[in-house]
């Protein structure tokens, strides 16, 4: 049996903050990002998804509901390749990289937003407080 000590759980030593496993910052430029501000991005992104949906359905009818989703999606797919994050992401100072460095490319921000719009998967952090979309993904979220 592993020794598991207050040192080590499972062969890896605690965080000292959220990102110390992964080699980030403690705060500052390049650190993860804190919920609050993901939070934030979040209900900015709704709200303009909401908007740009009444340009297409009333605003009390079920279609309205679904338009919202599918335009929140579209809007995380297109701009966080493009611009690296979400409009309420790039407006708070975060963006999307992925945990290999480089370009984040296509296919991550599809599967990062198809777990990310089930909801439940978002909910689902690790240490780092990257969300299980996140890691599904290989990206974070980091302040830039």
């Amino acid at each position: 049996m592993p020794d598991a000590t207050p040192e080590t759980t499972g062969g890896l030593r605690p965080n000292r903050w959220p990102g110390d496993r992964l080699g980030l910052p403690e705060a500052g430029q390049g650190s993860v990002g804190r919920v609050g501000r993901r939070i934030a991005a979040l209900v900015i992104d709704w709200a303009a998804a909401m908007l740009i949906a009444m340009l297409f359905a009333p605003y009390d009818s079920s279609v309205y509901s679904w338009i919202t989703l599918g335009i929140f999606a579209l809007m995380q797919v297109l701009f966080i390749p493009t611009i690296g994050g979400s409009i309420g992401h790039r407006l708070l100072g975060l963006r999307v990289v992925p945990i290999t460095g480089g370009w984040v490319g296509p296919w991550r921000p599809i599967v990062r937003t198809l777990l990310l719009v089930i909801v439940i998967p978002a909910l689902i952090w690790d240490a780092d407080q990257r969300g299980f979309h996140d890691k599904a993904a290989g990206t974070v979220l980091l302040r830039s």
